[in-house]
């Protein structure tokens, strides 16, 4: 078949940048003919890949009407549209809704933020987007409730797939602490973009609580700055997260790594890891990539609670804090590092849900859901978890 996605894609720095290539790449690996609608921001230009067949400028309305025009003019099955409000244009990201209309081939619409309260203008968009997509895929089974009971989407329309993740080669985790210059110590991560609502700072409490019982334990906050927050405001909240190892004298414990890391770079990290730590203040965050490749590595895995975290980590997979509390995250930190039993338990858990989420899996699934979509007089009754 002939696909395109519309979304952001590397070069960009951007988590669903990093989700479209992985899903392109992994879509050619099943036989299918993929191109990429790009969109870029416009304070950058990037040297984008050949498979990048258009590139719309997020503010420029007109660019996604022309990038719609263009799909119609050529030989294109599907678009499969990466929706997240941060990355389309106009208020709350309506300009996709230009797209749309002007669109004449059937749309898969890819839900990355499904809001349990949602303003008006966010519930209105994914509401029309819904209702003109050949079928809506989201990544949880909340995210699928919600969809049905606040946005109306039919329940026929909707597929639940898991967020994908690459196929981390394992790697022996005392090699990797003693080449990264922590041999022998416990080690903590977070992973990602930094900036405020990812509740760092949670973390590094968290630590300050464990110093005494664990003087040498390390916490590894690994990833830039979200490069939008660092045009807009520089490296105001890393220079608070800094700001605040120094007042609890963590010098010694906290480490950053303050880079975009390659899938190689990130694998080291995650398996020289003995507890990784999510700790999202927010309720409301339908996905977390960082997490799914957490579990992907078969990780011993500690989190606040919001909606992702609850049902990926559910039935033992994880230990899960009632609050975004970090004395509370600090005790089941210890909870972990003081019970190897239970950090295997956790470990094996975790891996065992993360071979069920590998990417050419998971983009099976995709061309599992276009071609049942292309059949003719397709029709379903219900939400299927693929």
């Amino acid at each position: 078949m002939n696909l395109a996605i519309l979304s952001t894609y590397p070069p960009r720095e951007c988590g669903i940048a990093s989700f479209a290539k992985d899903l392109r790449d992994n879509l050619t690996l099943w036989g299918q003919n993929v191109k990429i609608l790009a969109i870029t921001d416009n304070e950058a230009s990037y040297s984008y890949p050949q498979e990048v067949a258009f590139e719309l400028q997020e503010e420029k309305k007109d660019d996604f009407i022309a990038s719609a025009e263009y799909v119609n003019a050529t030989f294109t099955d599907v678009v499969i549209l990466e929706h997240e409000y941060g990355i389309f244009g106009g208020c709350d990201g309506s300009y996709v809704l230009d797209f749309v209309a002007r669109l004449k081939k059937p749309f898969i619409l890819n839900t990355h933020t499904v809001l349990s309260q949602p303003t008006i203008g966010q519930k209105s968009i994914l509401m029309k987007l819904g209702r003109k997509a050949a079928a809506v895929i989201c990544m949880t089974r909340r995210s699928a409730e919600l969809l049905h009971e606040v946005y109306r989407i039919p329940l026929n329309k909707i597929y639940v797939v898991p967020h994908g993740v690459p196929i981390f080669p394992e790697k022996p985790r005392e090699k990797l602490k003693e080449a990264y210059g922590v041999a022998g110590r416990p080690v903590v991560t977070t992973f990602g973009f930094i900036g405020p609502g990812k509740g760092i700072e949670l973390g590094i409490r968290a630590v300050a609580n464990l110093k005494e019982k664990y003087p040498n334990i390390v916490y590894w906050v690994v990833g830039e700055t979200h490069p939008k927050l660092k045009r807009r405001e520089g490296e105001v909240y890393r220079e608070s997260l800094e700001k605040l190892v120094d007042s609890l004298k963590l010098h010694e414990n906290v480490r950053f790594a303050n880079k975009y890391l390659s899938l190689e770079e990130l694998g080291d990290f995650l398996y020289m890891t003995d507890v990784y730590l999510t700790p999202y203040p927010g309720r409301h965050q339908a996905v977390s990539g960082t997490l799914s490749y957490a579990i992907g590595c078969g990780r011993a895995i500690v989190s606040t609670p919001y909606e992702y975290s609850l049902e990926m980590l559910a039935n033992g997979r994880g230990l899960v804090a009632s609050g975004a509390d970090s004395a509370e995250l600090a005790r089941l930190i210890e909870m972990v590092l003081n019970d190897p039993l239970l950090k295997s338990q956790l470990e094996k858990k975790a891996a065992k849900l993360g071979k069920t989420m590998t990417w050419p899996l998971v983009a099976k699934s995709y061309v599992e859901i276009i071609e049942e979509i292309l059949r003719p007089n397709y029709k379903r009754r219900a939400v299927k978890d693929v």
